[in-house]
């Protein structure tokens, strides 16, 4: 057994050794992992738990869905809508406490409800390095981070996905979109769906790794380094213009740094904010 395989060995006795799990699933990479892991260490006693609301795109609630459902998991889809959490909409720097702190507590709720002794969420060993308000609200409320416990990186994240053959395998990563507001910018349900447009507009067009950033009236783009030179030629440049402008952003920028996770954080942890 190789130093993989001993690692999701190790998951699913962290898992088992919990009797029953509610898993916090948003249909990305690490929750999809996690929940698979959950089902096959625990069957019927692993849950999964989906949070619905602006911040959440409808293409990634339906292919939540559709992995339940192929996969005969029980899953609740909850509303949680983090605008109507106070402070949120100001975007302050401790946004994702207040977000997190809110939708494991109805989580938790949910776990009670169906006679679940533990809840679980996905990040992994490389979330240690970022900016992660919300790893303190899931501390403080007990939620069980089993990828990290084991020891898991993103990309022995992926490769155990691909070992078992999950459609999230290489699935771009994914944060909610009011990751995309530069602190301090007022998030409304307006600019969520300009956002969702946005990059909609990109995915649709065959790029895979997208993040529309929003400053101001400013939509500052990041796809992967690989990508910049398609967006940039003369008629993919203008459509992209065009459209932005038509969903209301009144200037278009192109980030020559190119797709990087946690960018709206890089001015805190350089301590310039």
């Amino acid at each position: 057994m190789n130093d993989l395989d001993q690692k999701y060995q190790r998951l699913q006795d962290i898992l088992r050794a919990y009797g029953s799990v509610a898993v916090a699933f948003s249909g990305g990479v690490d929750s999809t992992l996690l929940l698979r892991a959950a089902r096959d260490a625990l069957g019927d006693r692993a849950i999964a738990v989906t949070a619905a609301s602006s911040s959440f795109p409808e293409r990634e609630l339906n292919e939540a869905r559709a992995f339940c459902a192929q996969n005969g998991i029980v899953q609740i889809v909850t509303r949680s809508e983090e605008l109507d959490i106070e402070g949120f909409r100001q975007n302050p720097k401790n946004r994702c406490y207040l977000c997190k702190h809110e939708l494991f507590e109805k989580i938790w709720a949910i776990a009670r409800e169906h006679d679940v002794s533990h809840v679980a969420e996905g990040s992994n060993l490389d979330d240690n390095g970022d900016y992660r308000p919300g790893l303190a609200a899931i501390a403080e409320l007990g939620v069980d981070s089993p990828l990290r416990e084991a020891g898991l990186t993103k990309q022995e994240i992926r490769q155990l996905s691909r070992q078992l053959r999950l459609p999230t395998w290489d699935k771009p990563s994914f944060a909610c979109l009011s990751s995309r507001f530069v602190y301090g910018e007022t998030i409304s349900e307006e600019k969520l769906a300009m956002i969702d447009q946005a990059e909609q507009f990109l995915l649709d067009r065959g790029f895979r790794q997208v993040r529309v950033r929003l400053h101001g009236q400013i939509a500052r783009i990041e796809v992967a380094p690989e990508e910049i030179a398609r967006l940039a030629r003369p008629e993919m440049r203008d459509a992209v213009y065009q459209t932005f402008r038509a969903l209301g952003f009144s200037y278009v920028t192109l980030d020559l740094g190119g797709y990087r996770t946690g960018s709206m954080n890089e001015p805190l942890l350089r301590g310039d904010a």
